[in-house]
């Protein structure tokens, strides 16, 4: 019979390794892709016997690999220590690099079966890595497969929304920070005078878009955005920066959201740094947070509290 529906495909897990993190464990899993390969995860899981509901963690673009997962979950740890003390298992992931208009040209994957093997219409993209390491940390035991969280920064948050749209049904709740929502907001940023465009690649690097309604005109193509966030069913909570020079994309990215659901949640601070919602630790173990980041990631596991728990 065809495969017809790629989440349904059967994980294979390899475990690779465990790293201490100042007595707590994180071990490193390879999840298979939905076109056989392997894209790797690092998960933390409360004491306890569980099962324990599971937040994803990632941020921006792909690639990187291990070298980068592994450094990631040690310089970053304090998200996921915050998350443990909380009752949540959690992981840093990483998925393979992003595809220039990949999700608004490629369309929904489909699968079929040519001499016995899958034959696709076209690659898999980084948010369906997301989907393959769902179906696997769903497998474990410790996982309650029925409270799967998203936390994600820059593209990580707009890849919230692309999977929402093609994979309905597989998250309990989700937070957007910085959510980098170009692609699925179909936004014309050729149009922008500090765009450029090179070899069919845009380089959005200098771009500004401080208002929502600069990036409410910038929207190309309303019925393909009404399809996406229609498929939406979840409570999410989007974050912003008020100094970001793309605070008007969060924005709309969050009113677009509330206008569908009101379950829709938005939450802004001021703060220097891009992914402020993840504090670095250094060397020596000392983490460098401040009350804004605490505020944030308070606010944060509340959501996740109000959303996920009976």
């Amino acid at each position: 019979m065809p495969l017809t529906d790629p989440a349904s495909w059967s994980p294979s897990r390899l475990r690779v390794g465990i790293d201490d993190l100042g007595g707590r464990a994180v071990e490193y899993v390879l999840a298979e892709t939905l076109d056989g390969l392997y894209t790797p995860y690092a998960l933390r899981v409360p004491e306890g016997s569980g099962p324990h509901p599971f937040v994803f963690i990632a941020y921006g673009n792909g690639g990187g690999g291990m070298a980068w997962l592994r450094d990631r979950s040690r310089r970053y740890r304090y998200v996921t220590d915050r998350l443990l003390e909380a009752g949540y298992a959690c992981a840093w992931t990483r998925y393979r690099t992003e595809v220039e208009l990949g999700y608004q040209n490629g369309g929904e994957l489909k699968v079929d079966v040519r001499q016995g093997m899958p034959l696709t219409n076209r690659a898999p993209l980084e948010y369906e890595d997301e989907v393959a390491i769902l179906r696997d940390v769903s497998a474990d035991p410790k996982i309650d497969a029925d409270r799967l969280l998203h936390l994600g920064v820059s593209h990580a948050g707009e890849m919230l929304f692309k999977l929402c749209s093609q994979y309905p049904g597989m998250l309990r709740a989700a937070v957007a920070a910085e959510p980098a929502s170009h692609e699925v907001l179909t936004l014309g940023l050729e149009a922008e005078p500090t765009v450029e465009v090179v070899d069919g690649l845009r380089d959005i690097e200098s771009l500004e878009v401080r208002g929502p309604e600069h990036a409410r005109r910038r929207i190309t193509d309303p019925d393909a955005v009404a399809q996406r966030l229609d498929a939406v069913d979840i409570p999410t909570l989007v974050i912003g920066r008020d100094q970001d020079e793309l605070q008007g994309v969060f924005r709309l990215t969050y009113d677009l959201l509330a206008e569908r659901r009101d379950d829709a949640e938005w939450r802004t601070w001021s703060h220097e740094a891009h992914g402020f919602i993840y504090p670095e630790t250094d060397d020596s173990g000392r983490t460098m947070v401040d009350d804004v980041q605490r505020a944030a990631l308070d606010a944060i596991v509340d959501f996740f509290d109000r959303t996920s728990r009976p």
